[in-house]
């Protein structure tokens, strides 16, 4: 090798960490995985030796060694909506990296608003599944479904919105009430001291996150900006066509609407209904999820702001929790804390 060239960094095995403790394999590897039978000083030495050579045990490589697979069910939302849409693209493309680690995903459309069939389709999976990531109602049918899966050993994951007080082990998501009072702070910094009243566009209640977000906006609204009433939520099951007959009804009947708070989805539906009345420009308009048509209304001037959540930073944490519950491993508070985006037109990505 020539002078200055660094030496390739190689991986210490575990044949590395016996042959340097002075020990067996099996002996390294009944230390490394905790398990009883091997003597004080020789765990001392096996640990020492790990620690010298920067040995981590290869998890999907032990997997394979001991046949041992697992498999999920992702249960997202039916529907149209651009984010659930891109939720689900981004669940496919975590399903290779995590087969390359043993597990395997199946994903399952289901209309989530209906909690009847949401709650069948978890009572109705197939016991092959060791853990379930499902984009939750926050219902009592919904949460006893959850309550029976975890009964029969099979780790919950909510995912984007949460049944808290089900036993699913992890909700993978953002702080919905912060985001609510974040946009009711950029609504009335947008409206700069204007008078009037404002709505609230929800897909349904019964969605938790919808229900936080429209919790925190009042709270934030009604409290620090008393020249603007908050009007009372609207249901638009986050189907467009739906959300712009209820928008166009709103500037019907607000001559005063100064501004629409959407805390699901159906955005095309509020575009439309304000670019059909000439009020796009009048009216500030915050929303939730950067999608394909939430920036086309930003870059126009329609929209004035989206809080963002990362569906693909959001697939991937379900499926790492899942994995690291069901194998016994550790995870990172930090590595799966959601963060709430803030985009306007100015900072695109």
């Amino acid at each position: 090798m020539r002078a200055g060239a660094t030496q390739p960094l190689v991986r210490a095995t575990l044949e590395d960490v016996a042959r340097a403790a002075g020990v067996s394999l099996a002996t390294a590897d009944r230390v490394v995985n905790r398990r009883e039978g091997v003597r004080a000083k020789t765990v001392a030495r096996v640990e020492a030796a790990v620690a010298k050579l920067g040995y981590r045990a290869d998890v999907a490589a032990a997997r394979l060694a001991r046949g041992q697979t697992y498999r999920f069910a992702f249960v997202l939302p039916t529907g149209s909506n651009s984010f659930m849409t891109a939720l689900t693209e981004q669940v496919q493309r975590t399903a290779g990296w995590l087969a390359s680690q043993r597990g395997f995903i199946d994903i399952l459309h289901v209309d989530v608003f209906d909690p009847d069939v949401l709650a069948g389709a978890l009572e109705n999976l197939s016991p092959a599944y060791q853990g379930v990531a499902v984009v939750a109602l926050d219902h009592p049918k919904v949460r006893d479904a959850i309550d029976e899966l975890a009964a029969r050993g099979v780790v919950v994951v909510t995912l984007v919105s949460d049944a808290p007080s089900s036993r699913r082990l992890h909700y993978v998501g953002i702080d919905n009430p912060a985001a609510g009072r974040t946009a009711a702070t950029l609504m009335g910094r947008f409206l700069a001291g204007r008078e009037g009243t404002v709505a609230v566009i929800a897909g349904s209640l019964s969605l938790r996150d919808h229900a936080e977000r429209q919790f925190g906006f009042h709270q934030i609204l009604s409290s620090e900006y008393p020249n603007l009433v908050g009007l009372p939520v609207i249901e638009g099951r986050d189907d467009s066509e739906r959300t712009q007959q209820l928008t166009a009804a709103l500037l019907a009947r607000h001559a005063d609407l100064r501004g629409i708070y959407c805390c699901g989805a159906g955005n095309r539906g509020i575009a439309d209904a304000l670019e059909d009345l000439g009020r796009a420009r009048e009216v500030v308009w915050i929303a939730h999820e950067l999608t394909q048509h939430t920036r086309r209304f930003l870059v126009r001037g329609a929209l004035d702001a989206i809080i963002n959540q990362n569906p693909g930073h959001e697939a991937r944490s379900a499926a790492r929790i899942l994995l690291a519950h069901c194998s016994g491993e550790p995870i990172s508070p930090d590595q799966e804390r959601i963060r709430i985006d803030i985009f306007l037109r100015d900072n695109l990505p």
